[in-house]
């Protein structure tokens, strides 16, 4: 049942389609059904095998960090000190369950593309109609199609009744396509192959007859779920990072601390068990346990950011994600339009007018050039607007604050149309009673109908496409009971212009009748119909989208859309909303014939891409990636969700987009609106920006108070902090000052600077400079400290306690000047700080003074009371750290706003 060599079932005529798959318009015997089933299998996808709960809870703690925190705990523990380890398991534990919590369900995208499957279809069985399981269906099966069903499986139409499907799920078009039974050209993209129907799709209107020519994963969106289970997604920048970092750490620690064991023991001739604690001390002082929960805890708490801002995170480190975009990809119908059709030009034929409103709500405006104009003093446009609400199958209706569409969706946008030109549709519909019609039919393509209203008059009304209407048509309307030649090709210049700014155009025509005729004859549209005009409907932009667009340029952020609809109509949206200033368009076709270096290249230069399949939309996502962008991509179709799983932010709409698309995706946008893209790009900044400030104090502080150890090991004095005080001072700064720099505030200038290269280590040469620096002050605030108090006398564990107290107010100093790494800390609007920052202060000075005060905490950790005067010295030593660090950063910023001057 293979299709023979370069053949495609979009191009084959009825019967030989037929013959190749033995069987016949009465459909397939039941025993030839059964064999088949058994051979092909059930029409059905398979489903995404699911991990259990216990597997997704091990799976939060496969990363370096954790296991170094986890190292950490097992020297703790070889010390002694119980609650020390407990505490770092306790970290562990609720890291892991953070991630285990938020993240939710695993990944279900193909189970959720196998719900959009019809539950049951009506076939053929020797040539008697039949209800069956849609899991039952074989390639051969005669299929019947009505509105409202779900296509049951890839189809080869045999008969098509005025028959429209909705197939935005697998193409982005915003309304349903006129099918025919006529074969298409074998290059015809999905959109455009007329003469199949596909598995999943909607059935709009009309009725059909189908041959299955495909079930399960052979159908379009079974390959498209093959399509997605082969997609790798990417490990976030952070997360790659981290894991780099934690790797070099790791070996870093061990190397010292071999070393230093081994010149200790070898040439300083320390006693081994002396020299081996103080050497755990040193892996403790520079192993940043609290990094992996106090990261973890930064994006816990932008996942709330997000839900203020509508974007529901689905994976935690894509929020650090989306922080770091640098090109967004999105589709066009429902993320940058509203998904709803909408009369926007009314063509008439001595003016042409603007419409303006609000979805298919039967309110708007009329202008022409810019000026407002009142619909009643125009008679063409009364009786076009009456032939757009009259010849129509819609109904409007108004619920829960919105307005609907029940039927075709561009003739509801008529019907909002004949609100606009202030004739209410369900007046219009009281008043002149539809008495007989003719239904659209793709053959024909128009629609009449026979009206008669209540003061004895007659007429029939007609819409449908301009060449059918201009054919119909001789004269055109130019007032009540005025008439003119018509004019054909300045019609058809008209339309084609109309066209051109990506609108679908539709015409209409009128022509009275003698009250006394009931019945419409297609002979009676042959003489005698008056052309009213045209009019341009399309599915608009988001207005908000406009703004979005232009903040995420500002931002610079490149946004490009990627969409199944034809050229035209996405252009023309390009440009509405800010692309396309090149005029540059690329189709599926044309990206078919670039190789991957010509792709990447044309993905850079190009902002508007049509007719584009899956794989296009996979294919460019990769492209853009492999020049080292991050790229988020949105959708809400099943046709998005490779690309959304394979972007570094796939971002799916929650209110219209498809169960696929959401489990695809990390994030999803609850109110489907491209502009709460940008401000999730903007919380998504201002957590990386916090991330990066915890980075920067976490880093330096751990490997001054591994300094200290490795600088008195190296000259052979007493530590003067012991390893269980350093580990107190690691855990308590840690879950406080660290934790505090998660709720910092969004810069202002978050949205004025470039998104943060792919490529940007997450130890960058200016951090390790600042290691370096506040490394040197911590190692003499805390040994000048240290001796000053051993040269007064007082005794080791007061000099200890002293050095262990400079420690941690120097540190909560570096934490004053972290909070503006880019801006003056000086001004009082900076040093006040956020409650956060000052509790986690005051809590972190607390646990000092609890720990240099109470008598059973003493013999622990080996302090002693400190004298009410001596708590300066660690005052000063804290101050001049935050003067000296900020004194370098100013002119540090001085200097590159003098750089950036002489460019």
């Amino acid at each position: 049942m293979n299709l023979p060599p370069g053949a495609h079932w979009h191009t084959l005529p009825e019967p030989e389609a037929l013959s190749l798959l033995a069987s016949s318009p009465a459909g397939l015997s039941q025993a030839e059904a059964d064999r088949r089933l058994r051979q092909q299998g059930p029409n059905r996808l398979p489903t995404a095998p699911k991990p259990g709960r216990i597997r997704r809870f091990l799976a939060q703690f496969q990363n370096v960090l954790i296991y170094v925190l986890l190292g950490a705990a097992v020297i703790t523990g070889a010390l002694g000190h119980a609650v020390d380890t407990g505490v770092i398991l306790a970290v562990v534990l609720v890291n892991a369950l953070i991630g285990y919590l938020q993240e939710g369900r695993a990944e279900q995208a193909m189970a959720a593309i196998s719900g959009l499957l019809a539950q049951r279809a009506a076939v053929l069985r020797d040539g008697h109609r039949q209800t069956l399981p849609v899991e039952q269906l074989v390639p051969g099966d005669i299929v019947l199609l009505e509105a409202g069903d779900k296509v049951p499986a890839d189809l080869r139409l045999l008969k098509a009744h005025d028959l429209r499907i909705q197939e935005a799920i697998l193409t982005g078009e915003s309304v349903p396509v006129e099918k025919q039974t006529e074969p298409v050209p074998a290059d015809a993209a999905l959109g455009d192959r007329r003469c199949l129907a596909f598995s999943g799709t909607s059935v709009s209107h009309g009725q059909g007859m189908g041959l299955v020519v495909a079930t399960g994963t052979r159908t379009e969106i079974g390959r498209i779920s093959g399509l997605l289970a082969g997609v790798e997604p990417l490990t976030t920048p952070l997360v790659a990072q981290t894991t780099v970092f934690a790797r070099w750490l790791t070996a870093v620690i061990l190397v010292v601390a071999a070393s230093l064991l081994a010149y200790g023991y070898g040439v300083a001739k320390m006693p081994f068990d002396d020299l081996f604690m103080a050497v755990v001390g040193l892996s403790v002082a520079a192993i940043p346990e609290g990094l992996p929960a106090v990261l973890t805890i930064t994006l816990a708490v932008g996942v709330q950011a997000m839900a203020r801002r509508n974007a529901i995170v689905r994976r935690l480190p894509a929020i650090e994600t989306l922080g770091a975009v640098s090109v967004i990809c999105s589709d066009k119908t429902g993320t940058l339009t509203r998904n709803e059709m909408s009369v926007v030009t009314v063509a008439l034929p001595d003016q042409q007018l603007v419409v303006t409103g609000e979805g298919y709500a039967p309110e708007g405006a009329l202008s022409r050039d810019g000026a407002p104009v009142s619909a009643d003093a125009i008679p063409g446009l009364q009786w076009l607007a009456r032939v757009a609400a009259l010849c129509n199958d819609a109904e409007l209706q108004y619920a829960d604050g919105l307005w609907r569409t029940e039927g075709d969706p561009m003739e509801g946008a008529l019907l909002a149309l004949a609100g606009r030109a202030a004739l209410p549709p369900g007046d219009l519909r009281a008043t002149w009673r539809r008495s007989d019609v003719i239904p659209f039919d793709t053959r024909h393509r128009f629609m009449a109908t026979l009206n008669h209203d209540h003061e004895g008059h007659a007429a029939i009304l007609v819409k449908g496409a301009p060449e059918a209407m201009l054919a119909l048509c001789r004269q055109s309307f130019t007032g009540e009971g005025a008439a003119e030649p018509l004019d054909r090709e300045a019609w058809r210049r008209r339309a084609e212009a109309i066209a051109g700014e990506g609108q679908r155009v539709l015409a209409f025509a009128m022509k009275p009748v003698a009250p006394e005729q009931v019945v419409l004859e297609r002979s009676d549209l042959d003489d005698g119909l008056m052309f009213l005009g045209m009019v341009g409907l399309m599915d608009p932009p988001r207005p908000e989208a406009v703004d979005a667009v232009a903040e995420c340029r500002a931002a610079g952020i490149q946004v490009k859309m990627i969409t199944g609809d034809h050229a035209a109509t996405a252009l023309a949206i390009g440009r509405r909303i800010g692309l396309a200033d090149t005029g540059r368009v690329l189709t599926g076709a044309d990206l078919d014939r670039l190789d991957d270096a010509a792709l990447q290249q044309s993905a850079l230069e190009t902002d508007v891409f049509a007719r584009t399949s899956p794989e296009h939309k996979l294919r460019l996502v990769t492209a853009l990636q492999a020049r080292g962008l991050i790229v988020a991509m949105t959708g809400d179709g099943v046709n998005d969700a490779p690309a959304l799983k394979r972007a570094d932010a796939g971002i799916a709409m929650g209110r219209n987009g498809s169960e696929a698309a959401r489990e695809a995706a990390e994030l999803v946008l609850a109110d489907d609106n491209f502009a709460s893209i940008v401000a999730a790009v903007r919380e998504g900044r201002t957590i990386d920006d916090n991330i990066r400030k915890v980075i920067s104090w976490t880093l330096p502080t751990s490997t001054g108070e591994a300094a200290i150890i490795i600088l008195a090991l190296l000259v052979g004095m007493v530590l003067p902090v012991t390893p269980i005080q350093i580990l107190w001072v690691n855990m308590a700064t840690a879950v406080t000052l660290g934790i505090a720099l998660a709720f910092e505030p969004t810069d202002p200038m978050a949205m004025a600077r470039p998104p943060r290269p792919r490529s940007q280590p997450l130890l960058t040469g200016a951090l390790a400079w600042h290691i370096v620096l506040v490394t040197g002050l911590f190692l003499v605030g805390v040994f000048g400290v240290y001796r000053y108090a051993m040269a007064q006398g007082h005794s080791l564990e007061l000099a200890r306690t002293l050095a262990m107290n400079t420690l941690v107010t120097m540190e909560i100093f570096h934490l004053l000047f972290i909070r503006n790494l880019n801006s003056v800390a000086l001004r009082w609007s900076s040093l006040r700080g956020t409650p956060v920052v000052w509790a986690a202060v005051a809590l972190v000075v607390a646990g000092q003074l609890v720990l240099t005060y109470l008598p059973s905490l003493q013999s622990v950790f080996g302090t002693e009371a400190v004298p009410l005067e001596a708590h300066l010295w660690p005052l000063v030593a804290g101050v001049l750290l935050f003067v000296l660090v900020e004194s370098e950063k100013q002119l540090r910023l001085r200097l590159r706003r003098q750089e950036r001057r002489v460019i």
